[in-house]
């Protein structure tokens, strides 16, 4: 579609993607990758003696899958994109810890499509990322990103 089809669905939900597993394995890279060992997301022994009852995903690791789960998700696409970039966040809300283990899915509601400069759109979404058989969400973060056809 064109950026302006896409425009036209402002306010809309434009996509739910595929199932995605958070793994101890995923989460301990994560601590290697960011230096935050904090005993809650690689100690298994340790995390089971406190309310989350075992080990948990760092909030910003989450946070991070959001890329890969867009790219599972079926929905409302600009064709012939030649790039596109993270801008940066307006909001994110740790809701849930995200237990290891577990899989996660993001709901995708389009919030705002500009054009910055001719050919540069601006794209703000709003992500739900839910945890599968909980009823609270891990996380909601308005994410704003820029693409160029």
């Amino acid at each position: 579609m064109t950026p302006q089809e896409l425009q036209a669905k402002v306010g809309q939900n434009i996509g739910v993607s595929d199932w995605f597993e958070v793994s101890q394995d995923r989460i301990n890279k994560f601590a290697e990758a960011t230096g935050d060992f904090q005993f809650i997301h690689i100690d298994e022994e340790k995390a089971k003696l406190t309310p989350f009852g075992g080990t948990i995903a760092h909030g910003f690791l989450t946070l991070s899958l959001i890329p890969v789960l867009s790219a599972m998700t079926e929905g409302a696409r600009v064709s012939n994109v030649k790039m596109g970039v993270n801008y940066g966040g307006n909001k994110t809300r740790f809701i849930s810890p995200v237990r290891a283990g577990k899989r996660v899915r993001a709901h995708v509601k389009l919030l705002d499509l500009v054009e910055k400069r001719p050919g540069q759109w601006q794209q703000t979404n709003e992500y739900t990322i839910e945890i599968e058989g909980e009823d609270k969400p891990a996380l909601i973060a308005e994410w704003v990103m820029q693409f160029f056809v």
